[in-house]
């Protein structure tokens, strides 16, 4: 079975965790038997194809204004015309449908699309070529993708322009998705709220991570605590600071790790803290590193996060997570069982979590123990499987 997989970016040009899942998933296809094909967006403004890992990247220069891989540097009013101009792109769409000719392909599996628009979608219903949405995040029902405000706090009710934007793209997507995969329930539910994919067979499928779970044996002379993520305020970095700052104790270390919009603020809110260390953009070949060394991670998402990545990372080392209960983040942590949840957003809430676990060595160990038991020895093998399965199924309805 040949499978193109379209996404917005591919590596190594990469903002979060869903392009780095589409290259493992592309990758171990291989392994299975089968073979992949990858769209994405061009980093520049020529069009690209690049042969690497045996599979064939096409890199598409239809994205307008500014190049979808600078989303995070891009300002004013440029934004707005962007998202305008991305819903629906003819040439991309032409293009799209001629590599899938020329290349012969079985499955259609998209993951992001902004910078390709919805247009991508269209491609298999014009030739009868399955598609499977795999949903990283809530571009479909928000502009921001994140059910953000401008204010930083979470959007109960979309503004006009926004219901608008959002209608438009209902419209567009029409029926042209045949299956959608989350691997979290709760972005199902959001989207039927929201009266996205009520006709359409929907799944959850947990994430994988690629390298074999192996736990790590921890050192508690210094308590390691880390973040991994964009550095954004959606993401609740600073009431990770606030709340660390908070806590006493020279043998505690706060390590945060990537980039964002607002590494800055993070840094200017940190800096009479010579425990908290910016460590900056880590390649992800080398994060494993950090979750090893790490005695607790932190997700203090104020955000809808889908199903982050890092949790499944974390627990393959055997380090437990301390996590907002928010999104899908709470399908994944159990409380005192392989981590603990706090109310987002809430520093003195997560500052008690803290204290907790830095307090009770003997919890801690315990949650170091169940986290690793959280995950599948071989949990990229347990995704791919049944992803192919579904592949299987949806190529034979169409057939």
């Amino acid at each position: 079975m040949k499978i193109c997989f379209i996404t917005n970016l591919y590596p190594p040009n990469v903002l979060g965790g869903a392009e780095i899942i589409v290259e493992k998933m592309a990758l171990n296809m291989l392994e299975h038997g089968h073979e992949s094909i990858i769209i994405t967006t061009s980093p520049d403004e020529e069009y690209h194809v690049i042969n690497r890992d045996k599979t064939t990247i096409y890199q598409l220069n239809t994205t307008k204004l500014y190049p979808t891989y600078k989303q995070t540097d891009a300002q004013g009013i440029k934004k707005p015309f962007w998202h305008i101009l991305d819903l629906w792109n003819n040439s991309t769409l032409n293009v799209i449908k001629k590599i899938l000719v020329e290349e012969n392909v079985d499955v259609i599996h998209i993951n992001n699309y902004k910078g390709l628009s919805l247009s991508c979608f269209k491609a298999g219903k014009d030739l009868n070529i399955p598609v499977i949405y795999e949903s990283h995040d809530f571009s479909l029902i928000c502009p921001r993708a994140n059910l953000i405000n401008g204010n930083n706090k979470l959007c109960e009710k979309r503004n006009f322009i926004c219901n608008q934007y959002v209608n438009q793209q209902r419209r567009l997507l029409n029926d042209n998705v045949d299956l959608l995969i989350s691997p979290s329930q709760f972005m199902i539910n959001k989207f039927k709220e929201n009266d996205f994919f009520k006709n359409t067979d929907c799944i959850k499928i947990p994430l994988g991570v690629e390298y074999k779970s192996i736990k790590t044996v921890k050192e508690y002379n210094t308590i390691d605590i880390t973040y991994i993520g964009t550095l954004g305020k959606h993401k609740g970095v600073d009431t990770l600071i606030k709340a660390f700052k908070e806590i006493e104790g020279d043998y505690l270390k706060l390590h945060i790790i990537g980039k964002g919009y607002d590494e800055e603020e993070f840094k200017s809110l940190a800096k009479d803290d010579a425990r908290i260390i910016f460590h900056g953009f880590v390649d992800n070949r080398n994060i494993k590193e950090y979750y090893e060394m790490s005695n607790i991670l932190v997700i203090p998402s104020i955000c809808y996060d889908n199903s982050p990545l890092v949790i499944y990372e974390s627990f393959s080392t055997g380090t437990p997570v301390i996590g907002s209960d928010i999104g899908g983040i709470p399908e994944l942590i159990e409380e005192e069982y392989n981590g603990l949840l706090f109310e987002a957003g809430n520093v003195n809430s997560l500052k008690e979590k803290l204290v907790k676990v830095i307090n009770n060595k003997e919890l801690l160990k315990k949650l170091e123990v169940n986290s690793y038991k959280s995950l599948p020895d071989n949990s990229m093998d347990v995704m791919v499987n049944k992803i192919i399965e579904q592949y299987n199924k949806v190529v034979e309805s169409v057939n």
